[in-house]
């Protein structure tokens, strides 16, 4: 008996696509639309009526998984979260979010109907998901950057550049000690992709310029915050160039310079990786390198409809970062 497989393999597009167009439940490109008609007339494919009703049927919800992890901020993440709800009613889909952290339950989501796709957050270089990922029916994309992205569909900024940028402005600004404040010690043990990645940027950036670099892991209370700056300040007191990625440690980072009678951008730079609104709310209107939250969800939600309701490949994208001046950056003091 011929299946919708058959159908799909013949027509070389997903069974959900040859779902899609018997029902009419979705738009199909009129190229594919005949390439399936082609291929029923072909292998005289009659769907049974419960069996079509069965493979058209849809949750018409995106499962949004972000597990909360230690040191995750929960305010970013929201403005992510927020671009995924918003697109996801644009495509007529709910959004399920889903926060354990375990593969077993990966799989339980995976393995049933509760969702059409994935997006998937607080990717590791090295991520356990993937390998569940690749095998899951349901197509997924994943908000970050694996390893090995290998079949799967990615969207991110593209942190590595982003930390290039930053050292390559401070270094064209004339400081020759420069530091990154990163992102809590918990992220970085687990190699989130993100904060592997800007540190490899800002690192190689800075010796290709000729600049000393420290790089150093804040955790986010007040007094572990201080406790980084002081010891950063006493280990490397030339130190006129900080770039910081740690959006909950900013403000407290700044506060603390200015206890140094460190001031900004006199006495040193400042350049912030984070949403605009962050870097607008500081003591210092900071310039920055935006972190475009809301515009990364609302694209993994494009691309992983895209995956959903037609026979697309596995992608890659990554947002070029852009930096914006506001003033908390100049040249050192001593080169003025």
């Amino acid at each position: 008996m011929t299946t919708i497989e058959d159908v799909a393999r013949l027509a070389r597009v997903s069974t959900s696509t040859v779902s899609y167009a018997l029902s009419g439940k979705r738009p199909i490109s009129a190229a594919t639309r005949r390439r399936i008609e082609q291929a029923v007339a072909e292998l005289g494919y009659v769907p049974h009526a419960g069996a079509k009703a069965l493979a058209s049927a849809r949750s018409e919800v995106i499962g949004l998984m972000v597990p909360l992890r230690a040191g995750i901020d929960v305010t970013v993440i929201m403005q992510f979260a927020g671009g995924v709800v918003t697109r996801a009613r644009e495509h007529a889909h709910d959004v399920l979010l889903l926060t354990q952290d375990d593969l077993e339950g990966l799989e339980r989501v995976t393995d049933g109907s509760m969702v059409d796709a994935l997006v998937v957050m607080d990717v590791e270089a090295d991520d356990a998901r993937v390998p569940i990922l690749r095998r899951s029916r349901q197509p997924a994309v994943l908000i970050g950057l694996p390893r090995n992205s290998a079949g799967l569909s990615c969207i991110d900024l593209d942190f590595e550049s982003a930390g290039r940028l930053a050292a390559q402005e401070l270094a064209r600004l004339g400081h020759r000690e420069i530091a990154l404040v990163g992102a809590p010690p918990e992220v970085v043990e687990r190699h989130t992709s993100y904060a592997d990645r800007v540190v490899r940027g800002f690192t190689t950036a800075a010796e290709e310029e000729g600049v000393l670099a420290r790089t150093v892991s804040c955790p986010v209370t007040p007094p572990e915050i201080s406790e980084v700056v002081d010891r950063l300040l006493a280990e490397a007191p030339g130190t006129t160039g900080i770039f910081v990625h740690n959006e909950r440690a900013l403000p407290h980072v700044l506060t603390r310079l200015r206890e140094h009678r460190r001031q900004v951008p006199r006495d040193v730079s400042v350049i912030s990786l984070s949403p605009e609104d962050v870097a607008l709310s500081q003591q210092v209107p900071l310039t920055s390198i935006d972190l475009p939250a809301a515009t990364i969800g609302g694209i993994a939600v494009d691309m992983v409809m895209s995956r959903l309701e037609g026979d697309y490949p596995a992608e890659t994208r990554l947002i070029a970062p852009v930096m914006t001046s506001r003033g908390s950056t100049a040249a050192p003091r001593t080169r003025r």
